[in-house]
């Protein structure tokens, strides 16, 4: 019986020899086409691996700070730009774990004739700032021959005129913003809004004083008159850097350290200012050093990635649990 099927098969073969090729011919089509798949599936799956690697490798090597050759004693001489822009806080470009290292670099360059500051910022940390003019005087000191400038764009008010009252000169635009020489500390108070409620204040503190400033409990005179005097001080302070850095140059009335704040026209006239100017004009008109290399710490992608999805994270927990208002030189 079998041989009976064979022999039909191979009959029906025989008789149609057509019909086998192209069965073959589809198998055959089938099989290519599934390798094809699977090389080029592999293809990018190794492209994807490499495309990774590299990301990784460039953004490790941004992070770490290094560099695929010693450009900087290369540089020939130019005026060494360092950008301040937001405000003066612990993170981004006005804080001093980013302008110190920058100051640092751009001093020591032995191409560098002179270092120029461009600042945009309405203030900020008065111990950032602080921190920013105790290493320049350092630096001024340590490289005399150096000259440090400050260019305003928009605005140079509080904790970032804080900083470029240190600078040699400062230029600024006819219409920038300057000075506001002053100290704020700012919060509210919920105490009636609670009573309408009927919401009751449980506070508990181990220590007299440790609810200091707390909104939602009533203000003691004590606690504003402490307040008051940490304001003062650190206005005296700020006056200090101000008289220190502008000199004879300064021209005081009673409005210089009230807190406000004028155009640079007008900065120029009382003192806070020496002229008007830009980096590309300073560079070339004061430093005669037309070349600018930025200085300016910039963050690489890790930073930005873990900043992100961390430290904002953490950030926000902390603003949360944490009503303490602090000094700000706005």
């Amino acid at each position: 019986m079998s041989d009976n099927i064979r022999n039909d098969g191979e009959s029906r073969l025989a008789a149609n020899p057509t019909a086998s090729n192209w069965e073959r011919e589809t198998l055959e089509k089938l099989v290519f086409s599934t390798i094809k798949e699977r090389r080029a599936a592999r293809r990018w799956s190794i492209f994807f691996r490499l495309a990774f690697l590299l990301v990784l490798v460039v953004g490790l090597w941004t992070y770490l700070g290094l560099s695929f050759g010693s450009d900087d004693e290369n540089l020939g001489r130019h005026t060494a730009l360092i950008e301040i822009n937001g405000e003066i806080e612990a993170e981004g470009s006005g804080s001093a774990d980013n302008v110190i290292p920058s100051l640092n670099k751009a001093f020591a360059d032995a191409g560098s004739a002179a270092v120029v500051m461009r600042i945009d910022s309405p203030g900020g940390s008065p111990v950032q700032a602080g921190i920013i003019v105790d290493e320049i005087l350092r630096l001024k000191k340590g490289y005399p021959d150096k000259p440090l400038y400050v260019v305003v764009d928009e605005i140079c008010a509080s904790g970032g005129y804080y900083i470029a009252a240190a600078a040699d000169k400062i230029y600024v635009n006819k219409a920038s913003i300057v000075g506001s020489v002053g100290v704020l500390m700012d919060s509210f108070g919920f105490t009636g809004t609670m009573e309408k409620l009927g919401v009751e204040r449980r506070l508990m503190t181990a220590g007299a004083n440790k609810g200091f400033l707390d909104p939602f409990s009533p203000q003691s005179e004590k606690h504003r008159e402490h307040a008051q005097e940490m304001l003062n001080e650190i206005h005296q302070q700020f006056i200090s850097v101000v008289r220190a850095g502008r000199g004879a140059r300064l021209k005081e009335t009673p409005e210089t350290f009230s807190g406000l704040y004028w155009t640079g026209a007008k900065a120029v006239d009382m003192g806070l200012a020496d002229g008007f100017g830009t980096v590309d004009t300073v560079a070339r008109d004061i430093v005669k050093a037309e070349d600018i290399v930025d200085y300016t710490a910039h963050e690489g992608l890790p930073e930005r990635v873990l900043k992100k999805f961390g430290a904002s994270v953490g950030e926000g927990a902390v603003k949360t649990m944490s009503h303490t208002v602090l000094p700000q030189l706005k």
